[in-house]
């Protein structure tokens, strides 16, 4: 496993996420408040609701890193990279929207307590941790701590794998948003 070429890619995957989602506070105050018919999320608190899944991804995260760090002294990166492969496909449901039940903690729910700006700032300091954590971890270090993911069966992931995951989690969101935006479209020209 190129270790250097899949940090590389998480960032590419971050870059294009982040990009994406960032578009999506220029939008007008009508896209932005319109609620879906599904009686669902406005963008507006998805928008809020990745910033606060973020938020507690790098709890995870961070605490992961600091392990993986810990563990590099103790542990044989040079081992754990030759038996490493990264199953790519069983993330990629994470990045489809409906693809599976999501059930989030009721802690990641948007509250309407931050304002728009205020979102997109978070979320953009988000952005740079990650590749923060990325270049920390810039040898394969990320590798030598596993967590427990729930979420769609994933089991024990490695800290490169739930920055992925997060990065997954965002482009989710944006196919949502994609969708929202057309049903507004669609009611606006009736």
């Amino acid at each position: 496993m190129d270790i250097f070429r899949l940090i590389q890619d998480i960032k590419t995957h971050l870059k294009l996420s982040f990009v994406e989602v960032d578009k999506w506070f220029d939008k007008d105050k009508e896209t932005l408040n319109f609620q879906p018919s599904n009686e669902g999320w406005t963008i507006q608190q998805i928008l809020e609701h990745i910033y606060l899944t973020n938020f507690y991804l790098f709890i995870l995260i961070e605490k992961g890193s600091k392990k993986a760090m810990r563990n590099y002294l103790n542990l044989d990166l040079n081992l754990e990279l030759q038996h490493y492969s990264f199953d790519k496909e069983k993330f990629e449901k994470v990045g489809e929207y409906g693809a599976f039940k999501w059930i989030r903690p009721e802690h990641m729910e948007p509250k309407g307590e931050l304002n728009l700006s205020e979102i997109r700032n978070l979320i953009s300091q988000q952005y740079h941790e990650c590749l923060n954590y990325l270049d920390l971890m810039k040898n394969g270090e990320g590798l030598l701590c596993k967590t427990t993911m729930t979420v769609n069966g994933l089991g024990k992931i490695n800290v490169y794998e739930y920055i992925y995951f997060l990065s997954l989690h965002a482009q989710r969101h944006v196919t949502q948003m994609k969708n929202s935006e057309l049903e507004t479209i669609k009611k606006l020209k009736k």
